[in-house]
């Protein structure tokens, strides 16, 4: 049988290299090596699995949480965000990127979707920044680290459905990945004032003229039309949330609702917006659903398999005990994530994995933060970083793939880092939560 379970998994990564589609290529493993093991009985089991994914009522708040976002995406809110910021900032060397990684944050915890906060900040900021001599490989650097900050910061859809896998609350992960995902959003900020010092020639700050176009009273005033909804939305959604007043899936419909009226506030709400709206968050929806139902055929084959107990037995020859099976499993997805996206390694690598550490008694909370922060590092990494594609099709011709990938180099060194200091100091997570009680 254990044989049999490894086979399966060398089958899938065959599917993968022949260039079959995820979904199916984790369904057709699942079918035939679990055919293979333990006969017609695995057709019996899989139908009760896949209804227990598409009836879980907590899965509403994804298509909920991505209609947010996208609306926001099409209202060119970041538009107006990156402006203001971008001036408040302006006399730093640097202070354009400093105004991305900002906005990162608020479109990160506004949408949640990387490839449209990206492309969108692509097509706003690059030709600015070309043109205002910034080094072409920081600022690729930049987009796509900022464009990246909505998978650690809530509310992320990596956030909800590790909740699902690892058996935590959405709540309770959305306050634990809160801290690490400043924590890391500042350090982005640390690296480009210290460059700026060092490097001054790579980003130079705005002239002082421009500068003098908008200011005092005029500036405070564009700040607080452009700051003020999108701050009250994820100040609503996630407040409510985290503090326990409404669930995942009411907090996400508010969001949705609320997004519908920043855009009327803003005067750019129209009948087709609304309907590419849906459109978009149905096309994103389905494709992490249709995943996450063929996982389920591959989940249920590998434990019948008991590819479980192969797992726990192999982790348990690792030297270290939990500590070396938790540094393998940081590896492992660090690795994976040159290849695979965030959704295929959370429901392929982590359902092998997480037994042998909830056997061990390690803090879920605080093993799901580490693991949602070096998932993110999957959008980054060559040479399939999801980001990294976006960013080259909306970028300039004179941004080159060699520059985009010089210029994430630092930022993927600074996101070990973080997942460094989070893994010696676990608090950093764990202490949200426990203040407020979850």
């Amino acid at each position: 049988m254990e044989m049999i379970a490894i086979y399966m998994i060398l089958g899938f990564m065959v599917a993968l290299l022949i260039g079959m589609p995820v979904g199916i290529g984790i369904a057709v493993a699942g079918f035939v090596f679990g055919w293979m093991g333990f006969g017609d009985f695995l057709f019996n089991l899989v139908p009760a699995r896949i209804f227990g994914v598409v009836t879980k009522y907590e899965f509403l708040a994804i298509p909920l949480f991505v209609y947010m976002g996208v609306m926001l995406e099409k209202s060119r809110v970041a538009e107006d965000m990156l402006e203001v910021v971008g001036r408040l900032s302006g006399r730093l060397n640097g202070g354009m990127a400093i105004a991305l990684i900002v906005v990162g944050v608020l479109m990160g915890a506004s949408t949640g979707i990387v490839g449209a906060t990206v492309v969108t900040l692509t097509l706003l900021t690059m030709p600015i920044l070309l043109k205002r001599n910034y080094d072409g490989g920081l600022a690729a650097g930049a987009i796509c680290a900022s464009g990246t900050l909505g998978q650690i910061i809530p509310p992320s859809l990596v956030l909800i459905l590790l909740a699902d896998i690892m058996g935590e609350s959405v709540g309770t992960l959305f306050a634990a990945a809160m801290m690490p995902g400043l924590m890391l959003a500042a350090l982005y900020i640390a690296y480009i004032l210290i460059l700026g010092k060092l490097r001054p020639e790579m980003m130079p700050p705005i002239p002082a003229e421009e500068r003098a176009e908008i200011r005092g009273r005029a500036l405070a005033w564009k700040a607080v039309k452009a700051l003020a909804p999108p701050l009250a939305l994820v100040g609503g959604v996630l407040g409510t949330i985290i503090g326990g007043i409404a669930a995942p899936t009411e907090a996400a419909g508010v969001g949705a609702v609320i997004s519908i009226a920043i855009a009327a506030l803003y005067g750019r709400l129209t009948l087709s917006m609304i309907w590419e709206a849906g459109q978009s968050a149905l096309r994103i929806s389905a494709m992490i659903f249709f995943i996450l139902i063929c996982a389920q055929v591959f989940s249920v084959a590998f434990r019948g398999l008991h590819g479980e107990d192969l797992v726990k037995d192999t982790l348990a020859l690792l030297p270290g005990g939990e500590t070396g099976a938790l540094i393998f499993l940081m590896l492992l997805l660090f690795v994976l994530g040159f290849f695979l996206e965030w959704i295929e390694i959370s429901y392929i690598a982590l359902p092998l994995l997480l037994p042998f550490f909830k056997e061990q008694g390690t803090d879920m909370v605080w093993l799901a933060a580490l693991i949602a922060l070096n998932l993110q590092t999957s959008f980054l990494t060559p040479p399939f970083g999801w980001a990294l594609f976006f960013l080259k099709g909306a970028a300039p011709p004179q941004i080159t793939t060699a520059m985009i990938y010089r210029g994430v180099l630092p930022f993927i060194a600074i996101q070990a880092l973080a997942l460094v200091l989070l893994f010696f100091v676990p608090g950093i997570a764990t202490w949200l939560p426990d203040a407020i009680g979850w």
